[in-house]
Protein backbone atom coordinates (compact mmCIF):
# COMPACT_ATOMS: atom_id res chain seq x y z
CA UNK A 1 0.00 0.00 0.00
CA UNK A 2 1.06 3.24 -1.09
CA UNK A 3 1.48 5.86 2.27
CA UNK A 4 -0.97 8.78 1.05
CA UNK A 5 0.33 12.58 2.37
CA UNK A 6 -2.98 14.66 2.89
CA UNK A 7 -2.46 18.70 3.12
CA UNK A 8 -5.12 19.95 5.14
CA UNK A 9 -6.90 22.30 7.53
CA UNK A 10 -8.42 24.08 5.01
CA UNK A 11 -10.94 23.55 6.93
CA UNK A 12 -10.05 20.98 9.75
CA UNK A 13 -14.14 19.88 9.51
CA UNK A 14 -13.67 18.59 5.91
CA UNK A 15 -10.12 17.09 6.58
CA UNK A 16 -11.78 14.97 9.17
CA UNK A 17 -14.27 13.99 6.55
CA UNK A 18 -11.50 12.94 4.52
CA UNK A 19 -9.43 11.38 7.22
CA UNK A 20 -12.86 8.89 7.97
CA UNK A 21 -13.53 8.22 3.98
CA UNK A 22 -9.79 7.30 2.78
CA UNK A 23 -10.01 4.64 6.13
CA UNK A 24 -13.17 3.55 5.48
CA UNK A 25 -12.96 2.57 1.63
CA UNK A 26 -9.10 1.12 2.46
CA UNK A 27 -11.27 -1.23 4.94
CA UNK A 28 -14.09 -1.84 2.64
CA UNK A 29 -11.30 -2.91 0.24
CA UNK A 30 -9.02 -5.18 1.84
CA UNK A 31 -11.68 -5.98 4.70
CA UNK A 32 -9.76 -7.16 8.24
CA UNK A 33 -8.01 -4.14 10.36
CA UNK A 34 -6.66 -2.93 7.52
CA UNK A 35 -6.77 0.86 7.47
CA UNK A 36 -5.23 3.50 5.10
CA UNK A 37 -1.43 4.49 6.15
CA UNK A 38 -1.31 8.35 5.20
CA UNK A 39 0.40 11.54 6.71
CA UNK A 40 -1.63 14.35 6.89
CA UNK A 41 0.34 18.45 6.85
CA UNK A 42 -2.69 20.48 8.37
CA UNK A 43 -2.30 23.88 7.80
CA UNK A 44 -3.51 27.04 9.35
CA UNK A 45 -6.56 27.89 7.26
CA UNK A 46 -6.78 31.55 8.94
CA UNK A 47 -3.49 32.52 7.16
CA UNK A 48 -4.80 30.50 4.26
CA UNK A 49 -7.73 32.53 3.74
CA UNK A 50 -6.34 36.07 4.06
CA UNK A 51 -3.88 35.47 1.39
CA UNK A 52 -7.19 34.32 -1.10
CA UNK A 53 -9.41 36.97 0.46
CA UNK A 54 -6.70 39.58 -0.84
CA UNK A 55 -5.40 37.74 -3.85
CA UNK A 56 -2.35 36.76 -2.56
CA UNK A 57 -2.03 33.43 -4.23
CA UNK A 58 1.56 33.06 -4.31
CA UNK A 59 2.20 33.22 -0.70
CA UNK A 60 -0.77 30.43 -0.28
CA UNK A 61 1.15 28.60 -2.72
CA UNK A 62 4.21 28.87 -1.45
CA UNK A 63 2.61 27.54 2.25
CA UNK A 64 1.25 25.03 0.25
CA UNK A 65 4.35 23.85 -1.43
CA UNK A 66 6.64 24.06 1.88
CA UNK A 67 3.76 21.17 3.15
CA UNK A 68 3.63 19.14 0.23
CA UNK A 69 7.42 19.01 0.60
CA UNK A 70 7.40 18.08 3.90
CA UNK A 71 5.00 15.42 3.12
CA UNK A 72 7.33 14.19 0.60
CA UNK A 73 10.21 13.98 2.96
CA UNK A 74 7.81 12.05 5.26
CA UNK A 75 7.52 9.14 2.78
CA UNK A 76 4.67 10.33 0.97
CA UNK A 77 4.16 8.27 -2.17
CA UNK A 78 1.69 10.99 -3.76
CA UNK A 79 -0.82 14.08 -2.46
CA UNK A 80 -4.20 15.38 -2.01
CA UNK A 81 -4.78 18.78 -0.82
CA UNK A 82 -8.12 18.19 1.05
CA UNK A 83 -9.53 21.23 -0.97
CA UNK A 84 -11.27 22.73 -3.87
CA UNK A 85 -10.34 26.55 -3.53
CA UNK A 86 -6.61 25.76 -3.56
CA UNK A 87 -6.37 23.79 -6.32
CA UNK A 88 -5.56 27.18 -7.85
CA UNK A 89 -1.73 26.76 -6.89
CA UNK A 90 -1.37 23.56 -7.62
CA UNK A 91 1.07 24.27 -11.00
CA UNK A 92 3.35 25.81 -8.00
CA UNK A 93 3.15 22.85 -5.65
CA UNK A 94 3.79 20.29 -8.20
CA UNK A 95 6.98 22.40 -9.31
CA UNK A 96 8.27 21.94 -5.63
CA UNK A 97 7.87 17.92 -5.89
CA UNK A 98 8.52 15.29 -7.33
CA UNK A 99 5.58 13.08 -6.18
CA UNK A 100 2.16 13.15 -7.87
CA UNK A 101 -0.44 14.99 -6.82
CA UNK A 102 -4.29 14.03 -7.44
CA UNK A 103 -6.40 16.86 -8.84
CA UNK A 104 -9.78 17.01 -7.39
CA UNK A 105 -11.14 17.92 -10.52
CA UNK A 106 -9.97 15.50 -12.29
CA UNK A 107 -11.14 13.20 -10.43
CA UNK A 108 -14.83 14.81 -10.36
CA UNK A 109 -14.84 14.85 -13.96
CA UNK A 110 -14.07 11.49 -14.50
CA UNK A 111 -16.70 10.25 -12.51
CA UNK A 112 -18.95 12.18 -14.27
CA UNK A 113 -18.21 11.13 -17.71
CA UNK A 114 -18.67 7.46 -16.91
CA UNK A 115 -22.36 8.34 -16.26
CA UNK A 116 -22.84 10.54 -19.59
CA UNK A 117 -23.66 13.82 -18.02
CA UNK A 118 -22.41 16.77 -20.00
CA UNK A 119 -24.23 19.74 -18.79
CA UNK A 120 -23.33 20.34 -14.58
CA UNK A 121 -24.10 23.01 -12.18
CA UNK A 122 -20.85 23.68 -10.20
CA UNK A 123 -20.72 25.13 -6.03
CA UNK A 124 -18.38 26.12 -4.49
CA UNK A 125 -16.40 29.02 -2.82
CA UNK A 126 -16.72 32.08 -5.52
CA UNK A 127 -12.95 31.82 -6.16
CA UNK A 128 -14.12 28.04 -7.60
CA UNK A 129 -17.61 29.04 -9.11
CA UNK A 130 -15.89 32.27 -10.84
CA UNK A 131 -12.45 31.72 -11.77
CA UNK A 132 -10.92 29.17 -14.87
CA UNK A 133 -8.48 27.48 -12.90
CA UNK A 134 -10.98 24.91 -11.77
CA UNK A 135 -13.79 24.85 -14.42
CA UNK A 136 -10.91 25.00 -17.25
CA UNK A 137 -10.10 21.96 -16.01
CA UNK A 138 -13.72 20.48 -16.32
CA UNK A 139 -14.18 22.21 -19.99
CA UNK A 140 -10.58 20.57 -21.05
CA UNK A 141 -12.60 16.68 -20.33
CA UNK A 142 -15.79 18.26 -22.39
CA UNK A 143 -17.78 19.68 -19.84
CA UNK A 144 -20.43 22.16 -19.81
CA UNK A 145 -20.27 24.30 -16.04
CA UNK A 146 -22.98 26.58 -15.37
CA UNK A 147 -22.65 28.53 -11.90
CA UNK A 148 -25.37 30.77 -9.87
CA UNK A 149 -26.02 34.33 -10.71
CA UNK A 150 -23.68 36.80 -8.62
CA UNK A 151 -26.14 37.15 -5.55
CA UNK A 152 -26.55 33.13 -5.44
CA UNK A 153 -22.48 32.84 -5.37
CA UNK A 154 -22.05 35.64 -2.86
CA UNK A 155 -24.46 34.31 -0.07
CA UNK A 156 -22.95 30.28 -1.40
CA UNK A 157 -19.47 31.99 -0.37
CA UNK A 158 -20.94 33.43 3.18
CA UNK A 159 -22.42 30.30 4.09
CA UNK A 160 -19.03 28.25 3.37
CA UNK A 161 -16.74 30.91 5.55
CA UNK A 162 -18.97 32.16 8.02
CA UNK A 163 -20.93 28.58 8.72
CA UNK A 164 -19.64 25.49 7.14
CA UNK A 165 -16.01 25.54 7.62
CA UNK A 166 -16.57 26.21 11.36
CA UNK A 167 -18.86 23.11 11.79
CA UNK A 168 -22.29 25.11 11.93
CA UNK A 169 -25.18 23.41 9.76
CA UNK A 170 -28.56 25.89 9.21
CA UNK A 171 -31.86 24.34 7.64
CA UNK A 172 -32.06 27.75 6.18
CA UNK A 173 -28.34 27.74 4.28
CA UNK A 174 -29.44 23.87 3.36
CA UNK A 175 -32.80 25.25 1.93
CA UNK A 176 -30.98 28.07 0.17
CA UNK A 177 -28.12 25.64 -1.50
CA UNK A 178 -31.55 23.64 -2.33
CA UNK A 179 -33.12 26.68 -3.82
CA UNK A 180 -30.24 27.21 -5.99
CA UNK A 181 -29.56 24.02 -7.09
CA UNK A 182 -33.33 23.35 -8.52
CA UNK A 183 -32.99 26.30 -10.52
CA UNK A 184 -30.01 25.68 -11.88
CA UNK A 185 -32.17 22.18 -13.10
CA UNK A 186 -34.40 24.53 -14.74
CA UNK A 187 -32.12 25.75 -16.84
CA UNK A 188 -31.20 22.10 -18.07
CA UNK A 189 -28.16 21.37 -15.88
CA UNK A 190 -28.05 17.29 -15.47
CA UNK A 191 -25.91 16.85 -12.06
CA UNK A 192 -24.60 18.87 -9.34
CA UNK A 193 -20.96 19.24 -8.33
CA UNK A 194 -20.41 20.09 -5.11
CA UNK A 195 -16.98 22.01 -5.49
CA UNK A 196 -16.71 23.02 -1.87
CA UNK A 197 -15.25 19.98 0.45
CA UNK A 198 -17.49 21.19 3.18
CA UNK A 199 -20.81 21.49 1.15
CA UNK A 200 -21.55 17.87 1.60
CA UNK A 201 -22.06 18.09 5.01
CA UNK A 202 -24.72 20.74 4.33
CA UNK A 203 -26.78 18.47 1.63
CA UNK A 204 -26.10 15.40 -0.36
CA UNK A 205 -27.75 12.73 -3.00
CA UNK A 206 -30.81 12.24 -0.86
CA UNK A 207 -31.86 16.08 -0.83
CA UNK A 208 -31.75 16.28 -4.44
CA UNK A 209 -33.25 14.67 -7.39
CA UNK A 210 -30.51 14.68 -9.81
CA UNK A 211 -27.00 12.98 -9.68
CA UNK A 212 -24.65 14.89 -6.71
CA UNK A 213 -21.00 14.92 -6.95
CA UNK A 214 -19.37 15.08 -3.80
CA UNK A 215 -15.78 16.33 -4.00
CA UNK A 216 -14.73 15.12 -0.96
CA UNK A 217 -16.03 11.44 -1.63
CA UNK A 218 -15.06 10.80 -4.92
CA UNK A 219 -11.32 12.37 -4.14
CA UNK A 220 -10.86 10.53 -1.30
CA UNK A 221 -11.94 7.39 -2.97
CA UNK A 222 -9.61 8.38 -5.87
CA UNK A 223 -6.87 8.42 -3.44
CA UNK A 224 -7.75 5.03 -2.00
CA UNK A 225 -7.77 3.65 -5.58
CA UNK A 226 -4.18 5.22 -6.48
CA UNK A 227 -3.01 3.76 -2.85
CA UNK A 228 -3.99 0.42 -3.80
CA UNK A 229 -2.70 0.30 -7.07
CA UNK A 230 0.34 -1.41 -7.24
CA UNK A 231 -0.29 -3.26 -3.64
Amino acid sequence: MKTIGIIGGMSWESTTTYYKLINQEVNQQLGGLHSARCIIYSVDFDEIEKYQSSGDWEKAGAILSDAAQSLERAGASFLVMATNTMHKVIETMEKAVSIPILHIADATAKEIRKVGINHVALLGTKYTMEQDFYKGRLFDQGLQVTVPNLDERNRINDIIFKELVQGEIKESSKAFYLKVINHLRSEGVGAVILGCTEIGLLISQQDLEIPVFDTTDIHAKAAVNEALMSS
